[in-house]
């Protein structure tokens, strides 16, 4: 079932649509989750009220929108707000780097450096607030573009433009000189 026969179900109060849309997004969501919180159990409870959420309030949703924008913006703002609720700051495991997987056909040379540079990375990412994980998630790794981000966000922009600024230039601040393009 495609994604938009999923969302007329469950307009219609078939649960089927909905399983079709968790079937869909759940892993991306879940790992998109991780990537902000870094606690697995927490990310999947997150996606998992965030699921609940979309049930109860599918109405709300204009199904000529595309659904992924909406559904990402509920998983992200529901895992910042989870971390302003409680407060709490867990090191980053080794399995947010399974994300990552290599590409089809990498050179298996190349892995273990590759490797080594996500781990600086998802490091590196650990150390920065919240907020600006998130806009890094949104951007790089569910890959909406900036408008996208500020329309589901409800901000200008501007303050989209803003807060990646400022997540990169605190990345550039905190990663090592070595990890970054090649400049030979």
């Amino acid at each position: 079932m495609d994604e938009r026969e999923a969302i007329t179900r469950l307009q219609r109060g078939d649960i089927g649509g909905l399983a079709a849309l968790v079937e869909r997004y759940q892993t991306k969501a879940v790992r998109a989750a991780y990537l902000v919180c870094r606690n697995r159990a927490t990310a999947e409870d997150v996606v998992q009220s965030a699921f609940i959420r979309v049930y109860e309030r599918i109405a709300q949703f204009d199904p000529e929108r595309p659904f992924a924008p909406w559904f990402m913006r509920i998983v992200v703002n529901d895992t910042l707000n989870l971390i302003q609720r409680e407060a709490r700051h867990q090191p980053l495991a080794d399995e947010t780097l399974a994300w990552s997987h290599p590409a089809v056909g990498e050179d298996p040379l190349t892995i273990p450096a590759r490797s080594e540079e996500i781990a600086v990375v998802a490091a590196t990412l650990d150390q920065l607030p919240a907020q600006q994980r998130a806009t890094l998630v949104q951007r790089y790794y569910l890959g909406m573009s900036e408008s996208e981000m500020a329309q589901v966000g409800g901000v200008a922009p501007g303050t989209v433009k803003w807060r990646l600024h400022q997540a990169r230039a605190k990345m550039r601040q905190l990663l090592p000189a070595w990890v970054g393009p090649n400049e030979e």
